[in-house]
């Protein structure tokens, strides 16, 4: 009988481990938004993937659930100190990433201001490997 309990609970149940979400995807195209016909898979999946949740702006699209996506939009044009945007964008980078299973730790974050833009350049710790990335502000 399964649920004795004469019966161990070592026996009583199997633990399932979840597996990881596939990676393979459509490539996109990100100056024309369009879908490319090219699969991409592994390290460029994820490189894309990261991209894709930091240009998409949380909450605007109905189709994303609330945990997707990034808040940077709403640090733009703010007046805060510098030091102040720099750990805010550091903050909402790593809680957009972070939602994704494939993403381990976002680290090593270097914020370069040239006039009126950011270069944000951090490290991404994934399951396909290290993925150095750059975004403009």
């Amino acid at each position: 009988m399964g649920l004795s309990p004469l019966r161990g609970q070592e026996e009583r149940f199997v633990e399932v481990k979840p597996t990881p979400s596939a990676s393979r995807t459509y490539s996109l195209d990100f100056k024309s938004g369009e879908v490319g016909e090219r699969m991409i898979d592994g390290k460029e999946a994820v490189s894309q993937s990261i991209r894709k949740a930091i240009q998409t702006a949380r909450y605007r699209y109905l189709i994303y659930n609330g945990q997707y996506g990034c808040e940077l939009e709403s640090l733009l044009g703010q007046d805060i100190s510098q030091q102040l945007l720099k750990s805010e964008i550091t903050r909402v980078i790593t809680e957009a990433l972070l939602e994704d299973d494939r993403i381990q730790e976002v680290r090593n974050f270097q914020i370069v201001r040239d006039s009126d833009k950011l270069f944000v350049t951090f490290t991404v710790l994934t399951s396909e490997g290290v993925i150095e990335q750059e975004v403009s502000i």
